[in-house]
């Protein structure tokens, strides 16, 4: 699973990056803005007005900020998945550039007025999406 900023062009990129090389669909998707990723976020005793970091659960390790990219690649078929060795970088060297972009990323990247909102066949990927558009 794969909780993301909404309203972040950069982490939104990085979803579309996501599902485009996830063939085989094992990744779901949270909206940080929503009431499931609000309850994640509270869970990890994470901001829930700034959503400064992804937060990345696979084979049920939960990973943030500079293991997040990582953990995430490791999901990914080849060539993506070779990425996945930037997770023995320790956080002490990972956490710093993440930070640095994390707190300029809506100057640098932008950011949306709404969150997006999935098409009809990518609504089954989002496990906070409700039939009313919620």
């Amino acid at each position: 699973m794969i909780v993301f900023d909404g309203e972040c062009v950069l982490c939104s990129r990085f979803f579309r990056f996501v599902l485009r090389h996830d063939r085989d669909q094992r990744f779901r998707f949270v909206l940080a803005q929503s009431p499931l990723g609000t309850a994640i976020y509270e869970a990890l005793d994470l901001p829930t007005r700034e959503f400064d970091t992804n937060v990345v659960i696979r084979d049920g390790l939960i990973c943030l900020r500079g293991a997040s990219l990582p953990h995430a690649m490791g999901g990914l078929p080849s060539p993506w998945s070779a990425l996945s060795v930037l997770r023995h970088v320790p956080p002490v060297i990972a956490d710093p550039p993440y930070h640095l972009i994390a707190r300029n990323r809506y100057r640098i990247f932008g950011r949306y007025e709404t969150c997006m909102i999935p098409s009809p066949e990518l609504r089954a990927r989002f496990l906070d999406w409700r039939p009313d558009g919620g």
